[in-house]
């Protein structure tokens, strides 16, 4: 007699897959589908030989990124692996083409402009208007939080408990938490008109979202509907913002508020440690490329001998 706990092969063949698929976060699964979408569009197929690939990476070595190219090589790894099959991204002929790439073409990546306490002041005191009290807080809590982009538009209201110092936002999941484990971001009340914890809470009075995500769409009546934004709207309205504010607009994304908190937090002096407290890096290695370039001219040798 079977057991009533067996479940069906068919219900468990679902539920495998359910599991497989939480292994990888969505943003990452919809970045390996169009990424195989255009090696497909390039010429390329599954099952792919090594010379296949090292074409593909030649023919777009100067038009995509060197990050770009080696998330393409983890795509098609991936959709080998997906159909059984042996992957030709570890031969030899695939990765020397991309060592090769790296010495010729380098593999500096792409910086942003930090977006700066003392800009994202100027910027935040222009805003009006119902959609402008939601950009504002915005802006600020993605400052303040150092939040990275999925992170903001993951956020919902239930997540967010304002206490008397200031306000404490749980983040339920994070590009270096897949397993969900969580963390809590605080961020301090402060003085003026530019305070992140009043800023949010303004926003959720004249909103009147009680539930649900937290930064919402709003119509082209300026109301607010029931969907929550989504990543590039985080990007389009830091660029609409500081392009408003007489800022370049290609100088900024998203990243720009992260990036901003670090670079301020590090002029001001703030220890790594505690800056690291707020962004949940996991070391001094990834902070060093904001500090070093915001402290550059810091008892600079030439200020120092002339």
């Amino acid at each position: 007699m079977k057991s009533k706990l067996m479940l069906s092969s068919s219900h468990t063949r679902k539920k495998i897959n359910e599991y497989l698929s939480a292994t990888q976060a969505k943003n990452t699964q919809l970045a390996y589908q169009y990424d195989i979408a255009h090696f497909l569009k390039s010429g390329g197929k599954i099952p792919a030989t090594p010379r296949c690939i090292a074409s593909y990476l030649a023919v777009h070595a100067n038009t995509l990124s060197l990050a770009t190219l080696n998330r393409r090589v983890v795509a098609i790894n991936h959709a080998h692996k997906d159909k059984g099959l042996k992957s030709p991204t570890r031969s030899a002929l695939v990765t020397d083409t991309l060592r090769g790439i790296r010495r010729i073409n380098g593999s500096k990546q792409r910086q942003v402009m930090p977006l700066l306490k003392s800009d994202l002041m100027k910027i935040t005191k222009r805003l009006t208007g119902l959609i402008g009290i939601r950009d504002k807080a915005l802006l600020l809590i993605g400052f303040a939080g150092a939040f990275r982009r999925s992170e903001l538009v993951a956020l919902q209201v239930e997540d967010v408990r304002f206490v008397m110092e200031g306000v404490l936002i749980q983040v339920r999941r994070s590009k270096t938490d897949q397993n969900g484990v969580g963390r809590k971001v605080a961020i301090p009340f402060i003085k003026g008109h530019h305070c992140p914890g009043r800023a949010l809470k303004m926003w959720l009075e004249k909103s009147g979202v009680k539930t649900g995500a937290l930064f919402r769409r709003m119509n082209r009546f300026d109301q607010v509907t029931d969907y929550g934004i989504c990543a590039a709207s985080v990007a389009l309205i830091v660029k609409q913002r500081v392009r408003d504010a007489g800022l370049n607009p290609e100088q900024y994304s998203g990243h720009s508020l992260r990036a901003g908190l670090v670079t301020s937090a590090a002029q001001a002096g703030v220890s790594s440690w505690k800056i690291r407290q707020q962004t949940a890096h996991k070391s001094d290695l990834m902070l060093q490329r904001y500090i070093r370039d915001s402290q550059l001219f810091v008892n600079n040798a030439v200020s120092q001998i002339w």
